[in-house]
């Protein structure tokens, strides 16, 4: 168990809940003790703008008058799980053909978690890219807001340009 009487430490836990609406939520420490509340603008400095519940998170925590805050989030784990295993649209794809493929960066159109998809176009082309939320789940996601910048890997599927995995914008950066 971490000791909590340091100011400043790091920590694996995971999102207990997030709501993107509210702009927090909370995370349970893997070893247990308080709840650590995780802001929006938290998040943000991360590139994303949510987080999906149960996703494992390690951040830097700081003591507060408030209890324990996330004061920077160092990295978000992506499922294990592929899309083929959530999605029949993914079924006829190889997952190391997924995994290969660019990650391109793209602004969110618009996305309806209630309906559970939406649509991003990558920089450079007016072509509409389908994001499903199983794959926003997949990779960690909870919800996605207008022009929103991610980066996206992007498969041409049965029923047109498909995302496969949805990242923060910047490791498309990291790739060019």
């Amino acid at each position: 168990m971490q000791d909590l009487q340091t100011d400043d430490y790091e920590m694996v836990g995971h999102v207990k809940w997030f709501d993107p609406g509210k702009g927090f939520g909370f995370i349970v420490a893997q070893d247990g003790g308080p709840d650590i509340l995780l802001h929006a603008n938290v998040l943000r400095n991360f590139g994303q703008s949510s987080v999906a519940d149960g996703t494992e998170i390690e951040v830097r925590v700081i003591r507060t008058d408030r209890g324990l805050q996330a004061s920077e989030v160092l990295h978000i784990q992506q499922s294990e799980r592929s899309p083929a295993s959530a999605l029949a649209d993914f079924a006829d794809f190889d997952p190391a053909a997924v995994a290969s493929a660019p990650a391109e960066p793209a602004r969110v159109k618009w996305f309806d978690k209630v309906k559970g998809f939406g649509f991003a176009n990558v920089f450079g082309s007016d072509a509409d890219v389908f994001v499903h939320i199983e794959v926003l789940r997949l990779s960690g996601l909870a919800d996605l807001l207008p022009g929103e910048a991610i980066a996206v890997r992007v498969i041409d599927g049965k029923r047109g340009l498909m995302a496969a995995e949805v990242l923060p914008w910047e490791i498309a950066l990291s790739q060019g």
